[in-house]
């Protein structure tokens, strides 16, 4: 999701989230300082001693669904493509049979304590740097939410969502230059310049895309719209009641700016109460900061219709529970993953009770614009009313380590 999202969309609950890699204290006054990782070689680093007890709070059978889904992505590699873990390298081909040994090894081992002897001796581990301010991770979710829509517009679904538009170019600007070499930009052309694409204001309040026949669907609410493409993917209910799913395709290459910091800053909000949920309830009730609020993120998300999924940025279903995303720039694609933070725990009513430790194994197979830097994770929950609620709500420290074989 990714920007996806899913499938790598700006996503994924970053409109809080950020505002951490500011506001951190010590003492309530000063900021720690920390170089900020931007190599993977940086991103990771071995684990030496005091390996973590690999408890796993989840079924093993999601692991191995979700373990397969990576081999399959890693199936369409060459066996010989180079994934870096921190400072060392290992081919696809490696990677590939130290995912086929865990498979081997959650199949064999007897107990938890099994699998983790086993690990702790075939496997080596590392741990992700954190943030420049705090040697932590910072664990947000997302997750698959249903909206109400119509392949038609109508008096009551009026907000349409739209899919990649044929002059929404994405130029690969390594031939340009040495120093450019993996960098892109995304544009069009006016007349015979190349400019960016359309802003979300220019997408939605001067309708800069109406009248091309783009519609996907068409929603009840801004807000949905909006919401969608910060999960990055989605399911949308037709009033037939059948489902169809839409998943990230593109993006406008526009900055993504987080509408959850702009409104602490403002004062809209307060940091204890900050969620998905709140921020939602707030633009509902103030229906006159709507577009203020969501243009402050220029960045604008176009989806496409698709069967099965969610899919991740390595186009693999996503597993609930298993699947994270990562900094794609940082982090092995489709890697294998431990991670230990917190989830909420819900009463009958489905309220947040408190938070409960917990840890588990995960595979990176997604990212997304908001995912920056070795000490943001971000943990795809799926579509239930306990995903939406541990998604809008989860903004808690942890650590996250990968695993991969020990060469022979």
């Amino acid at each position: 999701m990714k920007m996806g999202k899913t499938g790598a969309g700006f996503r994924k609950c970053a409109w809080v989230c950020p505002i951490l890699f500011f506001i951190l204290f010590i003492g309530g006054c000063h900021p720690i300082l920390r170089k900020e990782v931007v190599r993977p070689e940086e991103a990771l680093v071995r684990v030496r001693f005091f390996y973590p007890e690999f408890n796993d709070d989840m079924d093993l059978s999601s692991l191995e669904s979700a373990v397969n889904h990576s081999l399959a992505y890693l199936s369409r590699q060459s066996p010989d493509r180079i994934f870096e873990y921190g400072k060392d390298k290992y081919s696809c081909r490696h990677v590939t049979e130290s995912q086929k040994e865990l498979l081997s090894l959650i199949r064999t081992c007897k107990t938890p304590e099994d699998l983790s002897r086993a690990l702790r001796k075939g496997f080596t581990l590392y741990k992700a740097k954190g943030r420049s301010e705090d040697p932590t991770v910072l664990f947000t979710g997302y997750y698959e939410p249903t909206y109400e829509a119509s392949l038609y517009p109508d008096n009551i679904h009026k907000y349409p969502i739209y899919k990649r538009p044929d002059d929404l170019l994405q130029i690969d600007l390594s031939p340009f230059r040495d120093e450019l070499k993996g960098k892109n930009i995304v544009a069009r052309i006016e007349g015979k310049k190349v400019v960016p694409y359309y802003s979300r204001k220019e997408i939605e309040d001067e309708r800069a895309l109406a009248g091309r026949r783009l519609e996907l669907a068409w929603l009840k609410d801004p807000l949905d719209v909006s919401f969608l493409q910060i999960q990055g993917s989605g399911r949308l209910k037709l009033p037939d009641n059948s489902i169809i799913r839409v998943g990230y395709e593109a993006s406008n290459g526009r900055p993504y700016r987080s509408i959850g910091r702009y409104m602490l800053d403002r004062g809209f909000l307060s940091w204890e109460e900050a969620s998905m949920q709140s921020i939602r309830r707030y633009l509902t009730d103030h229906r006159d900061a709507q577009a203020e609020v969501l243009n402050q993120n220029p960045s604008y998300v176009f989806f496409r219709t698709s069967s099965g999924g969610p899919f991740g940025s390595i186009n693999v279903p996503l597993t609930p529970g298993r699947s994270l995303a990562l900094d794609s720039g940082l982090f092995p694609k489709g890697a294998l993953c431990f991670v230990m933070t917190k989830k909420p725990v819900l009463d009958s009513a489905n309220r947040i009770t408190g938070w409960k430790e917990f840890s588990r194994f995960m595979l990176n197979q997604d990212t997304g614009g908001a995912i920056k830097g070795a000490g943001r994770a971000d943990l795809f929950w799926g579509n239930d009313d306990y995903a939406e609620i541990a998604a809008g709500h989860m903004k808690h420290e942890g650590d996250l380590y990968v695993l991969i074989k020990k060469p022979n």
